[in-house]
């Protein structure tokens, strides 16, 4: 979606917009803004705040139409809690749900004033750049299979900031541009976005700039280069795999890249270990790694980062058929080490572990891979945090750090030598499950036997956060955030 930001510094009455957004706290009062607009008004806000019609509770909203002294048609007040507690999710809470309040009715144009307060640990820019990327989120509607939906309105949102913090508003276009990117492909019905479907929209990406290369791998391809593993799990689909490989050369040839790795199960059956049929249709969701990888790869290409990156999606359709590969199959991987298949459910490690031993050879500064890999993650975090597994101290820091200062965060779950016997197997150097306990943590063992030699590796499980369940759920574009984050910080 495009939307034009903007930074203004003028009193909220005599702003030139369709509506003007202000804080009102729950233990205070109104906020400076909202302060400046009640004056404007003769008291009106103030009144509607003492007899309870307007509340400070983090989240509630009213909507004020045609106030005397004040240019802007509509007036919204949004609550953030008490003065002193305002956070960073308190804050993101008020200026998406500022939004959604507006966008369903006529208003084109939004001047918000929520910037202006304090957030405890949060400085200015983080506050342009937050707000921004709230309301690109907040304003994205899903309308290309549903023709009866209606695309925001909204055109331009001006921010209560000084022009010297102008970058934050590029910075936020850039990040948001990737997670729109990722949170489209995710919606997309399978049928539509399979595997070659994503290969076109990498495509797109490295037409668009002469510093990206792309290089598609087919089916033959990946037999030459003996990768068993991704392809047992390709051949009960109509839908031949793809191995996608973008490149962005942003700094120096000699500067080591880093290599985001995303797993792109375009639709996930099961397999013959076929799952249950109601809530199946969520399994379009399970590309969802490899749509933020290329997401995030969009982003920083579109913010000129001075890094070269790779990303790699490993596209794959997992359906059952005649020739669908089986519980009690032994897969060869790329690597040579030989995988037995308990369950073809567990599908995003086998065709992972093949994409990170091909990202190997471009001898990576930092390895990382993306998946919607384990309900058993959803289990352990729920739908707000990441699942983020490393052997790597300083590389976890690192992203745990993005992930604050994103507000998309993850956290870290053991990875320690004591899971792998549970993947141990009599008929193979290891099984693809580890059994009925921590599987969250044996998937990322799983992967890891096939990042060894790779210090600089880790593993984000976003099964929990890639979407929101249910039959009106939608892609969230996470971590893409997260991840141009940490980007930015590699500079």
């Amino acid at each position: 979606m495009s939307l034009n930001l903007s930074l203004l510094r003028a009193h909220p009455a005599h702003i030139d917009t369709d509506a003007v957004v202000a804080a009102v706290f729950e233990d205070t009062g109104l906020s400076p803004a909202a302060q400046q607009l009640d004056e404007a008004c003769g008291g009106r806000i103030a009144r509607l705040l003492e007899s309870g019609d307007v509340s400070g509770k983090a989240g509630r909203c009213a909507l004020l139409l045609a106030l005397d002294g004040i240019h802007a048609p509509r007036v919204l007040l949004v609550g953030v809690g008490e003065s002193s507690k305002v956070d960073a999710g308190r804050f993101l809470k008020a200026a998406a749900e500022s939004i959604r309040a507006l966008k369903g009715g006529p208003v084109t144009r939004i001047h918000s004033a929520l910037t202006e307060i304090d957030v405890v640990g949060r400085d200015a820019d983080w506050k342009l750049r937050q707000a921004a990327l709230a309301a690109f989120h907040a304003s994205y509607t899903y309308t290309t299979t549903k023709k009866s939906a209606k695309a925001s309105p909204l055109t331009a949102l001006s921010l209560s900031g000084d022009d010297a913090a102008a970058d934050q508003l590029r910075i936020a276009a850039g990040i948001a541009d990737g997670v729109t990117l990722a949170r489209e492909l995710g919606n997309l019905p399978p049928n539509i976005c399979n595997p070659a479907y994503l290969a076109e929209q990498a495509g797109h990406i490295a037409a668009s700039n002469d510093k990206v290369s792309l290089e598609v791998l087919d089916r033959e391809q990946m037999q030459a280069l003996g990768m068993g593993s991704l392809l047992g799990v390709a051949q009960g689909s109509a839908n031949p795999p793809k191995l996608i490989v973008l490149r962005y050369d942003g700094a120096a040839t000699d500067q080591r890249p880093h290599v985001l790795v995303g797993k792109g199960i375009t639709f996930d059956t099961g397999g013959i270990s076929i799952k249950p049929g109601p809530g199946m249709e969520e399994m379009k969701f399970d590309m969802c790694g490899a749509a933020s990888v290329l997401g995030a790869f969009l982003s920083a290409v579109q913010l000129g980062l001075r890094i070269n990156l790779i990303a790699i999606a490993a596209a794959v359709e997992n359906m059952p058929d005649g020739a669908s590969y089986r519980p009690g199959d032994v897969l060869t991987s790329m690597s040579g080490k030989t995988i037995e298949v308990l369950n073809t459910d567990a599908e995003g490690r086998l065709i992972l572990c093949d994409a990170l031993t091909y990202a190997q050879r471009f001898n990576p500064a930092t390895l990382i891979d993306v998946a919607t890999l384990t309900g058993a993650c959803v289990v352990a975090l729920g739908k707000h945090a990441h699942g983020l597994m490393s052997r790597d101290d300083a590389l976890a820091a690192e992203l745990l750090a993005a992930g604050d200062a994103s507000h998309d965060r993850a956290w870290r779950l053991p990875i320690w030598d004591d899971y792998q016997p549970m993947l141990d197997s009599v008929a193979a150097d290891m099984a693809n499950i580890g059994g009925k306990w921590a599987g969250a943590i044996t998937a990322g063992c799983f992967l890891a036997r096939f990042t060894e030699g790779q210090q600089r590796w880790a593993h984000l499980d976003i099964a929990g956060t890639a979407w929101d369940e249910g039959r009106k759920g939608l892609a969230t574009g996470r971590p893409v955030n997260l991840l141009v984050e940490w980007l930015i910080g590699r500079q």
